[in-house]
């Protein structure tokens, strides 16, 4: 599975992990991630990642 880092802040986001506490469940792949979606840590949109 694919990780992908929040360019502000360096949060690493694992689609093996999700972000449960931010209702993505564990193996939800980056392109399934709801657009509305926010980086837990610094609340960065999705087009703020890009792929590691």
């Amino acid at each position: 599975m694919k990780q992908y880092e929040c360019t502000l802040c360096g949060y690493i986001y694992d689609e093996a992990v999700g972000d449960p506490d931010g209702g993505v469940a564990a193996g939800t792949k980056w392109e399934d991630v709801p657009e509305d979606w926010v980086c837990p840590l610094c609340g960065a949109s999705k087009g703020d990642f890009q792929e590691k």
